[in-house]
């Protein structure tokens, strides 16, 4: 099964980013079925290689996608050289990574969450001055939209620390009401979000 599975070179690239695991085979001739982590792992409809590992700090291995759909919630695909139910069974639990550079380009104003990872986020104070809010440590989606999750951080990019000396933290809306501008060549969001909500 694995030289049937093997990429040719052997090599992952080094941008590949996970994107969901999965959860089962589909089907009775080995389909695969994986639980995307967010709504923008719909890049898994589009690229036609995977990257699949068994544990988080195992070495991947390649999967060339013949075809994927959305099944549900979930993203079911027919991988070259998995036939058998039992097969394709065998990799529940699974992480499913994709390189970064295999990504659709985004439209204008859109942008995938992988690349807001570690932007420094300002805004302005009551008096109007521009402030660091924080860097991007995460993103998620509560349902309406997506919410920044910043690590606190002085201007000098030391963490910030509450009483108990954990890091500090804050949530921004990713809306247009509030994100005024995205540079990521500059690694920088602009934000007319309180910092102290």
């Amino acid at each position: 099964m694995s030289d049937k599975l093997s990429p040719e070179s052997g090599q992952a690239p080094a941008d590949l980013v996970e994107l969901g695991r999965v959860v089962g085979s589909y089907g009775v001739r080995g389909w695969i079925k994986v639980e995307p982590f967010n709504a923008q792992s719909d890049v898994l409809l589009h690229a036609r290689q995977w990257w699949v590992r068994r544990q988080p700090d195992a070495a991947p291995l390649a999967w060339q996608i013949v075809q994927a759909r959305t099944q549900g919630a979930t993203v079911v695909a027919e991988v070259r050289g998995l036939t058998v139910r039992e097969q394709a069974a065998a990799w529940k639990g699974a992480h499913v990574l994709v390189a970064r550079s295999a990504f659709p380009s985004p439209d204008d104003d859109e942008y995938y969450w992988v690349d807001l990872i570690d932007c420094l986020v300002s805004g302005e104070d009551d008096d109007g001055r521009v402030v660091v809010l924080g860097r991007v440590r995460e993103v998620s989606d509560n349902g309406a939209h997506a919410v920044l999750h910043l690590a606190r951080t002085s201007e000098q990019g030391e963490p910030l620390l509450d009483a108990r000396g954990r890091e500090q933290s804050l949530l921004v809306p990713f809306v247009a009401a509030h994100v005024l501008q995205v540079d990521l060549a500059a690694r920088r969001i602009v934000t007319n979000w309180p910092p102290d909500v």
